[in-house]
């Protein structure tokens, strides 16, 4: 394969995929041709098209007008696509989108957010402080950013890269940061690691690619569990550690709390909700500190942050009705995303509506979503989400619906969704899931507004 910088067409098998489109956006910003591959269009591959990039959603190679000099696939389009045949028999170079991330990382000062939970609002959040603060970084990001509308900044002499380091086929192996960060290690794609001690390993490794003068920051009880020999900068909420928090409290749906330990921050105010952001803005301003950056601008970028779509996204508020949007699909997740709503507005009922992602993972974590989906006080099941799976024999949407305990719940059809929202009495709803659940969100604001104004 020639040098990335050497090369004038990429196409990318998968190219609307939230990793994928932003290293498409990177290269085409570096004037690359850049085209792609994508299975169904939507909301992503709109605004690919919008700035330029083609895309094509046939599996076809008569689409390609120029013999690419690279491809850059995602493990969500299968191997036996006929596009990706036609390329391999073409003997064209074909790299995972996380060896060429890798790549583009030994070449810059890099910051790589890793962890089961997290990754990309602090990510987001980094990237903000940084924007703030007017420190030139190249940000690639696992979703949109709110303030900015991409999940791709670049610009063109960067002192920094930030990225998410996804544990998910040992991809964060492939990156060469110079600080790391690691929020959460909870069980999760069991079908790559099959145990937790697997896992940990995968972390071990990681961490350990951080040269002798890297920097690592972790949450509490993180340093514990991995094998890392250098020190270690803990932070956590409630906890005092090297960053942690005094004083929390909520006003007006906003959190605000004193950032105490390696630097004092006074009433930081979160401006997007959760309680859970809490810890996440708490992880990305331990990294603009030891990044060098001032305390104040830190206070003044994290008051001004204003999210990340589909991370309890508020997608309608009005005096008796809230819909949440958010991507969480673990059960730590759902767990923070409906502890934050109920905090938020204690008298209010809570509808949830999931789509389980991966069968792998449902059938792992099957007594665990049940677990966490019974804190809401009406649940609405519909069918799994299968991504880059085949179905699994006797794994379905059910096998959680049967251990639901203390709460209302049911299962449906996902044609049928919006009818039987129609039927509910709704005052907090939450739409959850990493699949297409996203898909339903524009129906269902239009649907609780009408209901609103009527």
């Amino acid at each position: 394969m020639k040098p990335l910088d050497q090369i004038t067409n990429i196409y990318f098998l998968g190219i609307g995929g939230i990793g994928m489109s932003a290293l498409a956006r990177y290269f085409h910003q570096r004037g690359v041709n850049v085209c792609g591959y994508d299975k169904t269009p939507g909301p992503l591959t709109a605004a690919l098209e919008k700035e330029g990039i083609e895309v094509t959603y046939a599996d076809d190679p008569s689409t390609i007008r120029m013999m690419p000099e690279l491809v850059i696939r995602t493990p969500a389009v299968p191997l036996t696509t006929t596009l990706h045949q036609y390329f391999l028999n073409n003997h064209i170079p074909i790299r995972k989108r996380a060896e060429v991330l890798g790549i583009i990382s030994t070449g810059i000062p890099t910051i790589a957010i890793a962890g089961t939970h997290g990754k990309t609002t602090i990510a987001a959040m980094i990237t903000h402080i940084f924007k703030t603060a007017s420190v030139p970084c190249l940000s690639f990001l696992g979703g949109i950013a709110t303030n900015y509308n991409t999940n791709f900044l670049g610009e063109a002499l960067p002192q920094w890269m930030i990225a998410e380091a996804d544990e998910f086929d040992r991809s964060f192996l492939q990156l060469s940061p110079t600080m790391a960060l690691i929020s959460a290690i909870d069980s999760d794609h069991m079908d790559i690691y099959k145990n937790e001690e697997a896992l940990l390993e995968s972390f071990s490794l990681f961490a350990n690619r951080l040269p002798s003068d890297g920097i690592l920051i972790a949450g509490k009880g993180i340093p514990g569990r991995i094998k890392y020999e250098k020190p270690v900068f803990e932070y956590g909420r409630d906890y005092a550690a090297d960053y942690y928090l005094e004083n929390v409290y909520v006003d007006k749906g906003h959190y605000h709390a004193d950032m105490k330990g390696l630097v004092t921050i006074r009433d930081m105010q979160i401006g997007h909700p959760g309680r859970h952001n809490l810890e996440n803005a708490l992880a990305a301003a331990a990294i603009a500190h030891q990044a060098g950056i001032a305390p104040q601008i830190i206070k003044k970028a994290l008051n001004g942050f204003l999210g990340v779509k589909r991370r309890f996204e508020i997608c309608l508020h009005t005096a008796n009705m809230v819909y949440i949007d958010d991507y969480a699909h673990h059960p730590e997740e759902i767990n923070a995303c409906i502890a934050s709503a109920r905090e938020m507005w204690p008298d209010m009922k809570i509808t949830v509506v999931f789509q389980p992602h991966l069968y792998t993972r449902t059938r792992d974590l099957a007594a665990e979503f049940a677990e966490s989906l019974s804190k809401a006080d009406q649940l609405i099941l519909i069918d799994i989400y299968p991504a880059r799976e085949k179905p699994i024999p006797g794994v379905d949407a059910t096998m959680i619906l049967n251990m639901i305990k203390n709460s209302t719940a049911l299962y449906c059809n996902r044609e049928k969704l919006t009818d039987v929202l129609k039927a509910m009495d709704i005052e907090i709803l939450i739409t959850m899931g990493a699949g297409d659940i996203d898909r339903f969100a524009e129906p269902i604001k239009q649907l609780l507004t009408n209901r609103a104004m009527s």
